[in-house]
């Protein structure tokens, strides 16, 4: 049975502009292209794509997927190995969650009655875990914006995909001390910190309001992003879209 490229889109959440790119590159060829013009992918190739897609999951870029794939000899070896990444990323989730946990409540601690604060621990390994770097269904609507990213992405090596997580997750924890100290999402400080986030997606591609606003959703109407910052703090995926409907709003120029 072959699918045509919108039916997987459909299923897999990927955009077709960005199956086309796979093809482009090299990285999932269809199964065959119809005289129509069509692309067609069979089940081979859907496990190719899961496989893609985990890869992506755990941050890693294109070139190292294709690298991977490249040397895979036997597809069931291959998803094993990647099961166990993936446990192993939900147990550094887990201790990710358990840490910044007991950060946020010192620090609600310390803001409620004066305890002195023995200082916010925010070791190396704090900043492995999260890995919010999929704009999923949230930017259908926005395919170029979406293509731009992952074409953007899929340049970087390993270390700077890594660097780019650990800053993120910088920024999630900075917003969780605001969410906890009660700051409201249109407060200056707040919002000095969303225009710091946008600054560096604008680096990419100019980003409009109603493309901010989905990005906003996406923390948490996206799966994988909402678990990302709740495992920091619960609410604060919801107190980060709130805070970006706040900029698009007000900030945007």
């Amino acid at each position: 049975m072959a699918w045509p490229t919108a039916e997987v889109a459909r299923m897999s959440g990927v955009t077709a502009r960005t199956l086309r790119h796979y093809d482009e590159i090299g990285l999932l060829p269809p199964a065959r292209i119809g005289t129509n013009g069509h692309r067609y992918y069979e089940e081979r190739q859907l496990l190719r794509l899961q496989q893609i897609l985990v890869l992506r999951a755990l941050g890693l870029g294109l070139i190292e997927i294709g690298r991977i794939l490249a040397e895979q000899v036997d597809e069931l070896q291959a998803l094993r190995g990647h099961h166990r990444r993936l446990l192993a990323e939900r147990d550094r989730l887990d201790a990710l969650a358990g840490t910044v946990a007991r950060t946020i409540t010192e620090l609600e601690r310390s803001r409620t009655d004066g305890t002195p604060m023995t200082g916010i621990n925010r070791p190396e390994n704090l900043f492995e875990g999260v890995r919010p770097d999929q704009y999923g269904p949230n930017l259908r609507e926005f395919p170029e914006l979406a293509a731009e990213v992952e074409r953007y992405t899929s340049t970087m090596t390993e270390a700077e995909v890594e660097a780019g997580h650990r800053a993120r997750t910088a920024q999630m924890v900075r917003l969780a001390e605001l969410m906890a100290a009660g700051e409201p999402v249109d407060s200056d400080t707040v919002q000095a910190h969303i225009d710091a986030q946008y600054r560096t997606l604008a680096g990419i591609r100019e980003v409009s309001p109603e493309e901010h606003r989905a990005i906003g959703r996406a923390c948490v109407e996206n799966e994988q992003w909402r678990a990302a910052y709740e495992a920091i703090a619960p609410g604060l995926a919801a107190y980060q879209r709130d805070a970006i409907e706040v900029y698009a709003t007000t900030r945007h120029n």
